[in-house]
């Protein structure tokens, strides 16, 4: 017979009990905490905060002193992603990186080995210095550490510490703390996976607006001709513009196209775009002239829902939707002095703000502006920002106006005779010299523009296939030129204008009755004298 005591009765039947209960608890405990995960917003922050308050639990749960969820990084480090600790316990630091301070630990972890010490700092290996220093530091007495692999790779581990006495940690312990670190390094991966995802269709949404605002304004250039094959020229002023262009064109210099309405600016700029590294990408316009002040605000910089009455969607501006391409502003002089300040931000530092949001926008937009007004005078009279006028006068060019290009008035009408003939279906054969002449010295206060408009006018009255033009009265006051050398004409100037648009007006007639003297209050012979010292002579 064995000399042990007898058991007591019913001890089994309550130790099994008690387990069952153990069991029952933590399933509990379990299932709580993956509720909470799955119902929590998919946000890597809040997934984060509830991991810590988990480690919390576990910690009162499994009774250990600290718990740590730690993450294996491609590069092999290991860093603390959430910590906590009872009440007179450090925890790890968040984000720590452990490798340089505990070496043999983090190598252990990211081998994917578990780490099971009982009693510290005896059990710890030789190799493993720091820990020990660090285990007597603190007062650490136990540690028990297991690897998460997610698929086939380890990118984490569940880390718990005992502080109070040595801890053995029975299997039941292990299988448990190893099941709640998998719920932890699910959720935050789960929460990971879905934030790129939402970025993602937030990218893909704001690169469909964008292409759709695109398409639309590839539609309108489509209905431009772009390039200088709309604008021949072999006046010596308007090559010496070209040339400039040439130049600028591969850089990202902001350029200042001067002129006066009509003289090609948006065709050069198309030229530059079109011959610079963002030609693959359209070019964008905005006529500052065109809209009221209180909407080109949202068409430049864009805007968001609900910004203001009637801002029903978000909108792109024209500077996010030029990212990496041109923007072309037209008319740049009639921008409201209220929103200089937000154009001149972008060209310095290349950030803005939508209408209505707080979020800063950075873009990569090279800027060519145009303008018909003197500027440098608008700065003066405190209608334009002198700091703004610097910004954008980096490249001026100027465009001269068609008066100052007579030569190419007979290779301008035959193009736009071409043009027009073809949509209307009335070809002309031939353009009368008398006509040629008359186009030749006629000022053209609306420059091309206006040249197109009398072509087009002569076309729709041409009946024999021989071009005859109609011209208007000419003004009695030319508009000035935009020079980007100086802001105001000379006199002389001013006098040959107004001499050219009388002799003109009365064909070329100095003396007599509605002469060109007569007209401008003169003798003939001191206009003739005039004339000669202006050196204005009769086309031929």
């Amino acid at each position: 017979m064995s000399n042990a005591p007898a058991a007591e009765p019913g001890l089994g039947a309550q130790t099994h009990a008690a387990r069952l209960a153990d069991q029952l608890a933590f399933e509990r405990a379990l299932a709580d905490i993956s509720a909470r995960f799955a119902a929590v917003v998919p946000s890597v922050e809040a997934v984060e905060a509830e991991i810590v308050r988990g480690l919390r639990e576990l910690i009162d749960f499994l009774d250990v002193d600290r718990a740590s969820l730690l993450e294996v990084m491609a590069d092999g480090s290991v860093i603390v992603r959430c910590a906590a600790a009872r009440a007179g316990v450090t925890p790890l630091g968040l984000g720590q990186d452990l490798g340089p301070a505990f070496p043999w630990y983090a190598a252990e972890v990211v081998a994917g080995r578990k780490i099971v010490l009982t009693r510290m700092p005896e059990g710890l290996p030789p190799e493993a210095e720091a820990e020990r220093r660090y285990s007597v530091e603190i007062g650490m007495r136990g540690n028990l550490t297991l690897p998460i692999a997610i698929g086939r790779t380890v990118r984490f581990a569940i880390a718990s510490g005992a502080f109070r006495e040595p801890r053995p940690w029975s299997d039941e312990l292990m299988a448990r703390l190893k099941l709640l670190g998998e719920v932890f390094a699910q959720g935050l991966v789960r929460a990971r996976t879905e934030e790129r995802l939402r970025a993602a269709l937030v990218e893909v949404s704001a690169l469909k607006e964008k292409l759709e605002a695109e398409n639309v304004y590839l539609r309108e250039a489509a209905r431009v001709p772009s390039g200088l094959d709309a604008l021949p020229s072999r006046a010596p002023g308007f090559r010496r513009a070209v040339e400039e262009a040439e130049q600028v064109a591969t850089t990202r210099t902001t350029v200042l196209l001067l002129g006066e309405t009509g003289t090609g600016k948006e065709l050069m700029a198309s030229f530059i775009h079109a011959t610079s590294p963002r030609r693959d990408r359209p070019m964008i316009k905005l006529n500052c002239a065109a809209l009221p002040a209180s909407l080109i605000e949202a068409e430049l910089f864009g805007r968001e829902k609900g910004a203001y009455t009637g801002a029903l969607t978000r909108q792109i501006g024209r500077f996010e939707l030029a990212d990496g391409s041109t923007l072309f502003l037209d008319e740049v002089g009639e921008l409201p002095l209220e929103l200089q300040p937000k154009l001149l931000r972008i060209l310095q530092e290349g950030e803005l703000e939508r209408v209505g949001g707080t979020q800063t926008i950075r873009t990569d937009v090279r800027v060519i502006a145009a303008t018909n007004r003197p500027l440098a005078e608008d700065v003066r009279a405190g209608r334009f920002r002198e700091d703004l006028y610097y910004r954008l006068n980096v490249f001026p060019i100027r465009l001269p106006p068609l008066r100052e290009r007579a030569e190419d008035i007979p290779m301008l009408v035959w193009q736009f005779v071409r043009e027009l003939g073809q949509s209307m279906g009335r070809p002309v054969e031939r353009i009368g010299d008398d006509t040629m002449r008359s186009l030749q010295a006629y000022p053209w206060p609306g420059n091309i523009r206006e040249l197109r408009n009398v072509v087009e006018r002569a076309m729709i009255l041409c009946r024999d296939g021989v071009l005859r033009a109609a011209l208007p009265d000419a003004p009695s006051a030319v508009p000035q030129a935009v020079d980007a050398a100086r802001s105001e004409e000379t006199l002389a100037v001013a006098e040959r204008r107004n001499i050219e648009a009388a002799l003109h007006k009365c064909g070329w007639r100095i003396r007599g009755v509605n002469g060109a003297a007569e007209r401008l209050g003169l003798k003939p012979t001191t206009l003739e004298s005039r004339m000669k010292k202006l050196g204005i002579e009769r086309p031929r």
